[in-house]
């Protein structure tokens, strides 16, 4: 008999062990708000890549993308020659590598003294202000931007003059100037939404290594350089990658309000022109083969600047 139970309850385990319910099935809520970001990327990233081919082709928009003659090479060989191509390439280059160099290091040291701070309320009230220009468009910076460096009643000129005596500056007619202006006005926007990461990554380290640190007599630098740096390398390692990935991605919204005939020069990149000659132009064809280009130099430097980090630092994007 007491086999008989032992085996009835044998039965019984595995048939509830059969019943439980599969790993999708469990987890099919976190599933399920992975639908809306799934559903962004295949319908704004991966479906438009399919006119890519249009780099390719005389494009004709009564003809459509199939019906259009195929010419090969022939809009890469176009920007290649265009007389412009090399001034756009440096300024695309330029303004990006300042953005990597000034703007990148910004959130990092604003994560660290944010976190430093032990009044939460003073906290709070500190993210909030410098969160607060991320969610401002282009077109309202450029427009405080304007306000401030005016000649007549910019703050930044009236200061200078009273300061100096000197005749104020035309920031924003020169060419001179532009560049800085530039990147100067994305950091203020960007600065406080780039924190957030960091001040993530900084809560990720254990209170435990400070503490053990405190009593082995380290002050706040040492803590710095052994504890908090070390912690937050991976997190810097990813941000600093994609951003090498996006170099050529300066966005036509933050540069165009700052372009006038003598900007152009130093500020002129690939996403002004392109809006110029595809938007205004309609030469689709050509501006496709100008962003084709782009994607491959994100996506070569992305490579290199990944194995990179991963023979020096042993962090990597893959």
């Amino acid at each position: 008999m007491e086999d008989i139970q032992v085996s009835r309850q044998l039965a019984a385990e595995t048939v509830r062990v059969r019943k439980k319910p599969s790993y999708f099935v469990k987890n099919h809520p976190f599933y399920l708000m992975l639908v809306p970001a799934v559903l962004y990327f295949l319908i704004f990233r991966y479906i438009p890549l399919a006119g890519s081919v249009i780099a390719f082709k005389d494009y004709n928009i009564f003809k459509g993308i199939i019906a259009s003659d195929w010419v090969g090479l022939q809009w890469f060989q176009q920007l290649f020659t265009f007389p412009k191509f090399v001034r756009l390439l440096q300024n695309t280059l330029l303004i990006g590598f300042y953005q990597i160099i000034f703007s990148f290091p910004a959130p990092i040291v604003l994560a660290i003294l944010m976190n430093e701070l032990r009044m939460m309320k003073l906290k709070r009230v500190v993210q909030t202000i410098v969160y607060l220009p991320h969610f401002l468009s282009w077109t309202i910076v450029a427009g405080l931007v304007y306000m401030l460096l005016s000649v007549q009643t910019g703050l930044v000129n009236t200061v200078y003059v009273n300061l100096t005596g000197n005749e104020p500056i035309n920031f924003l007619q020169n060419a001179d100037y532009v560049r800085t202006v530039i990147v100067t006005s994305g950091m203020w926007k960007e600065v406080g939404w780039g924190t957030i990461i960091f001040l993530a990554a900084l809560t990720g380290i254990s209170p435990s290594l400070y503490e053990a640190s405190t009593i082995d007599g380290a002050g706040r630098w040492k803590q710095f350089v052994h504890i908090t740096l070390p912690g937050l390398l991976p997190a810097i390692t990813v941000m600093l990658l994609l951003k090498l990935g996006h170099v050529m991605d300066l966005g036509f919204e933050q540069i165009y309000p700052f372009l006038n005939p003598l900007t152009s020069e130093k500020a002129d990149v690939f996403d002004t022109y392109t809006y110029r000659a595809g938007v205004v132009g309609g030469q689709y064809s050509f501006t496709t083969a100008v962003g084709l280009f782009k994607s491959v130099v994100g996506f070569a430097l992305l490579l290199v600047s990944n194995k990179a980090s991963k023979l020096t630092t042993g962090e990597g994007l893959f």
